[in-house]
């Protein structure tokens, strides 16, 4: 048995990650607040594990951050990973590689914000959009673990969870993304405060 085989090692490991993770997590806040002001799109990639926090966020981000279902303005996030017919066309006709990169070719603009979940950090099809972005001048953000791989220095804000456990990277990834969704709630609500 491995000592994060026990439960309370695994937990224990978890919080020992969260416990560093305060200040880049207040960093990405701050940045999509700013993005809701300005009326820029939040796109949201991975993987596997990472395609489903990737959902996760971006569904969070434009419905989770609401208080008021009447709100004419809303914080606009859209999960690359979601559109079936058009990742399946991509993978299918030039290549997986490219199936992130196209889809902002399609719908980004300079100054727009790219997350990308990648627990390895070196996801072919993520580097690839990640790089497309900061030539594009989009702000790009890397949720990473084990050693960051290419994205780690790659983006431009990153969230790096130093753990080689995925389930864990994975966990902690979520963790971060739920907080920000709950600072940004109270920061759009009517009368909240932009800098809680």
């Amino acid at each position: 048995m491995t000592p994060l085989d026990d439960l309370h090692s695994y937990v224990q490991e978890a919080k020992r990650l969260l416990d560093a993770l305060p200040g880049q997590v207040e960093r990405l806040a701050d940045l999509l607040y700013r993005a809701f002001q300005e009326g820029r799109t939040v796109f949201v990639i991975g993987n596997g594990g990472s395609a489903s926090n990737a959902t996760h966020f971006a569904q969070d981000l434009a419905k989770g951050t609401l208080t008021d279902l009447s709100a004419p303005r809303r914080l606009r996030a859209l999960a690359l990973t979601d559109n079936v017919s058009f990742l399946t066309a991509l993978s299918n006709d030039i290549g997986y590689e490219v199936v992130f990169e196209e889809q902002l070719k399609t719908y980004a603009q300079p100054s727009d914000v790219l997350i990308a979940f990648s627990g390895s950090g070196n996801s072919p099809n993520v580097l690839r959009a990640v790089e497309w972005a900061n030539r594009q001048g989009l702000i790009t953000v890397g949720f990473t673990g084990f050693d960051g791989g290419r994205l780690r220095p790659l983006a431009q804000v990153s969230i790096h969870v130093p753990c080689y456990h995925m389930g864990i990277v994975e966990s902690v990834h979520c963790f971060a993304f739920h907080w920000v969704v709950s600072t940004l709630r109270r920061r759009l609500a009517p009368g909240g405060d932009a800098h809680a």
